[in-house]
């Protein structure tokens, strides 16, 4: 596996930052090498926040963000209106979003065709599952089932390992519901 450099948007609350770690820690289970790390600023409930993971079947010495990521996971869809937002993904890259938009109309938004875009309602799934609009989980399935980066019961197993049994079950209906629902364009 070449090294596969994945950039998270999303606002302070949704989860990108775990998410970012999760997905790392998946892969490390499965004897890859990873990291994930955020980039802080003046962050608060709301505000952007970007975060970071690289996943190889080699060691990773370099720590610096990520400029021309292979992967871009969108966890909130207002995000496409800020400068920079898809700024150094890579010709045929992916970006996987949370939106009820379809994939095509994303890359006219954006300007790209020259990338595949995967879309899922996170929102929806995360509210109806969760009761609350954190979608990191819903936007993992979404991610893993468009790339094969680990396997669906790695991220189970980290979720069970890292939140309360209460907090774990419904977080796995939600990757496994957004795997299910993801369209790819």
């Amino acid at each position: 596996m070449p090294r596969i450099e994945i950039r998270w948007h999303g606002r302070g609350g949704q989860g990108a930052v775990t998410a970012s770690q999760i997905i790392a820690e998946a892969a490390i289970r499965e004897g890859k090498w990873a990291q994930a790390f955020p980039e802080f600023g003046a962050e608060r409930r709301g505000a952007p926040v970007r975060a970071y993971t690289r996943i190889n079947d080699k060691p990773i010495y370099t720590r610096a963000p990520i400029t021309s990521p292979d992967i871009i996971v969108i966890l909130d869809s207002s995000l496409l209106t800020l400068k920079g937002i898809t700024d150094g993904l890579k010709k045929g890259g992916l970006i996987v979003i949370n939106t009820v938009k379809d994939p095509n109309e994303i890359k006219k938004a954006i300007s790209r065709e020259d990338v595949k875009v995967a879309v899922v309602n996170a929102t929806k799934i995360a509210l109806e599952t969760l009761k609350r609009p954190i979608v990191n989980t819903a936007i993992l399935g979404a991610l893993i089932k468009v790339t094969n980066l680990v396997k669906l019961d790695s991220i189970f197993e980290v979720i069970k390992e890292h939140f309360p049994k209460r907090i774990a079950l419904p977080n796995i209906e939600c990757v496994k519901k957004a795997y299910e629902e993801v369209k790819i364009g």
